[in-house]
């Protein structure tokens, strides 16, 4: 049908009139079909019901879509029809809606081109136009009433009724804008797309039809809806290409004769898949998207658990392969800026062997060259033949690492969220290894730290039995506080030292070198213990940073029938056991006494024994007997009780059993510092 330029005028005394203003929001096309419902009713033109209602339903939509301002909503009918004009007051220039005097093929083209309401509207009203007003345009249409005795319809230039008596019925056009996916499918486009297919097929006669669907994910284009014989080849075939954006693509195709409707048709269905498409398009990569910060959260906290710098390298790769590439390579720059293959792997195992002998190649066009260009660079850098991918940069914290490398995926090349992902995951790795070797040169400078505070050999002394172990705090890269020596003593005697300064760290390395310098100097110019603890104890205050530390020392002097004499003063430390040779419980022995470091004056009563021979004198730290095992503490009970059984043993095996039965009391790594030193008398 053409479209005029305004309504007919009716009237008479039989007219049913219905005028209303309505705002423009969602519910105006309910609020307008029932203005028309009504009407319609009171006129007794329920043959006309189904036709207005879609109509007026369109019409009222886009005016509240494009024109966003109140609509007028005029209906009148009479005995021989149904006019409706819906009016916006938009300001500006309007488009001529006017496709008048061209042939039907060409007119409901372009039609449909402007919006399917249009398309509805010259499709089931007997005519339509617009109209144009200081204060706004409008669109009308006529619905007449049809009488059975006025025989089938026919088109001009038609004569034979073919494409009219073939046209969709307004039942059709209905069903195909009703038809929605089912709301708690699963996976509901193959469904929705099916029932679209098979109804605008239907509608245009198409003997087969097919939608074809690439969701850029490598497995190419795949049928998302069949009907009927598949489309024959050679034939002129009415393709339509969907409208979505990438990595999405498809198009509809339908087997079918070029009739005046059947492309608008096609457009029609192919717009209403293709925004049920662009949500999946949506969903799915808001999926993919959560996927990826999952996997990045997931990858993160992997990297963190691990501060050695070899697993930390290993396990990048793990975390790479397969999900982001067939292969992964990390490489890792040395002190003369040198790559050094640290880690690889390769979705198929048997493929180890020639990845690293092609990753071994050099040469200007060889992946170590492209490797060398991303570490100098700083930048990612493709990478060619026979290992397809791309290398990027690790940097942290403005120094260049190495590279990361990964190779492309079987099917199909990285799409920008992989890259970006890969690009993330690379970051976090260069902060992970770097993270890793600082904590290993913060390791290694502890250890050694340490180790200058211990002493490197024990005397080897006739008759004199020592043993020590020293097990530092677990997972900590500080230096501990506890300590041991034995130093000799101007007149033949020697002297033991036990102890444990306050905290961790450097400081409290320096306030256990302090104590242990002191001593030796003190010890060395022959002072008696009762003068060299407080002497002791006022460096401490005055140079100890507010530390304290605890100590247990020992004079060990030969005495007659070769036994042991031992002087042992206590200043704030944990009292020793004694083991007899000749058997029966441990026992704890010694007075004690003031913490160096806390108050100006000490006391530390002297205690004296004799050590016979294969008798044992075990000190120990409070790392020991402060073992935990959740709540529990493995305590002085524990200790005499496993060191009762050791009565006669060397030296050296007190010291290793000690430790070992410390260490097994707990599966967690000890918190404190764990320090053993046995003194045995070996005569005889």
């Amino acid at each position: 049908m053409a479209a005029e330029a305004g309504p007919a005028a009716t009237g008479g005394p039989k007219e049913h009139v219905r005028r209303v203003r309505l705002p423009a929001d969602r519910r105006t096309p309910a609020a307008a079909r029932a203005v028309v419902r009504s009407v319609l009713a009171e006129a007794n033109l329920d043959e006309l019901l189904n036709e207005a209602l879609l109509l007026t339903t369109e019409l009222s939509t886009n005016a509240v879509e494009h024109a966003r301002t109140e609509l007028d909503v005029e209906v009148s009918a009479d005995a021989t029809g149904l006019t409706v004009t819906v009016s916006d007051f938009a300001a500006g220039p309007v488009d001529d809606l006017t496709v008048g005097g061209r042939n039907a093929a060409t007119e409901i083209t372009e039609v449909a081109e402007r919006g399917r309401g249009l398309l509805l509207v010259d499709h089931f009203a007997s005519r339509w136009g617009t109209t144009y007003l200081p204060s706004g345009k409008g669109v009308w249409f006529r619905l007449d009433r049809h009488h059975p005795e006025d025989g089938a319809t026919t088109t001009e230039g038609d004569p034979a009724g073919t494409e009219a008596t073939t046209a969709p019925s307004a039942g059709a056009m209905s069903l195909l804008m009703q038809t929605l996916p089912d709301p708690y499918a699963e996976d509901p486009l193959p469904d929705f797309a099916t029932n679209l297919l098979t109804r605008v097929a239907e509608m245009v006669g198409a003997a087969g039809g097919v939608v074809r669907l690439d969701r850029g994910d490598g497995q190419g284009p795949q049928v998302l809806a069949r009907y009927g014989r598949p489309p024959r080849t050679g034939h002129d075939l009415l393709r339509v290409p969907l409208a979505v954006h990438r990595p999405y693509a498809g198009e509809l195709e339908l087997d079918a004769a070029p009739t005046a409707y059947a492309r608008p048709l096609a457009v029609l269905t192919a717009e209403r898949l293709s925004l049920h498409l662009e949500n999946d398009r949506l969903r799915r990569a808001d999926v993919r998207r959560q996927a990826w910060l999952t996997f990045l959260a997931e990858a993160s906290e992997l990297l963190a658990q691990s501060l050695d710098v070899e697993l930390t390298m290993a396990l990048v790769p793990q975390l790479v392969v397969p999900r982001l590439g067939q292969w992964c390579a990390v490489h890792t720059t040395d002190e003369w800026g040198r790559l050094r293959l640290a880690a690889a792997t390769h979705a198929d195992e048997a493929m180890l062997p020639q990845l690293h002998a092609i990753l071994r190649q050099t040469g200007p066009d060889s992946v170590q060259a492209r490797l060398r260009e991303a570490s100098r660079n700083g930048t990612q850098t493709p990478l060619g033949v026979p290992m397809e991918g791309f290398a990027v940069p690790l940097i942290a914290r403005g120094q260049r690492l190495g590279t990361l490398a990964v190779g492309r995926h079987q099917r199909h090349r990285h799409d920008p969220d992989e890259i970006a992902v890969l690009e993330d995951v690379a970051r976090r790795a260069a902060l992970a290894i770097e993270n890793a070797r600082i904590h290993a040169e913060r390791r290694r400078i502890a250890q050694a730290l340490q180790q200058s505070l211990l002493p490197p050999v024990l005397p080897v002394v006739e008759g004199i039995g020592f043993a020590a172990e020293y097990v530092p705090t677990g997972g900590d890269a500080d230096v501990g506080g506890d300590f041991y020596d034995v130093v000799p003593l101007p007149d033949g005697c020697w002297l033991v030292v036990i102890g444990d300064v306050s905290g961790k760290g450097v400081q409290a390395a320096t306030v256990t070198g302090l104590v242990r310098d002191v001593i030796r100097v003190l010890a060395g110019d022959g002072k008696p213990l009762p003068e060299l603890l407080p002497r002791l104890n006022e460096t401490l205050v005055q140079r100890g940073a507010g530390r304290y530390c605890t100590l247990a020392l020992a004079v060990v002097a030969p005495g007659a029938d070769g036994r042991l004499d031992v002087g042992l003063h206590l200043a704030g430390h944990d009292r020793p056991l004694l083991l007899r040779s000749g058997g029966g419980p441990a026992t704890f022995v010694g007075s004690g006494g003031t913490a160096l470091g806390l108050l100006d004056t000490i006391s530390s009563p002297p205690s004296e024994l004799t050590l016979g021979p294969g008798d044992c004198l075990v000190f120990y730290t409070d790392g020991v007997t402060e073992r935990r095992r959740g709540r529990e503490l493995f305590g002085i009970g524990r200790l005499r009780d496993a060191a009762t059984p050791l009565a006669g043993y060397p030296a050296d095996v007190v010291a290793a059993r000690l430790r070992a039965t410390a260490i097994n009391f707990s599966v967690e790594e000890p918190r404190d510092d764990i320090a053993i030193f046995v003194l045995r008398n070996d005569a005889g």
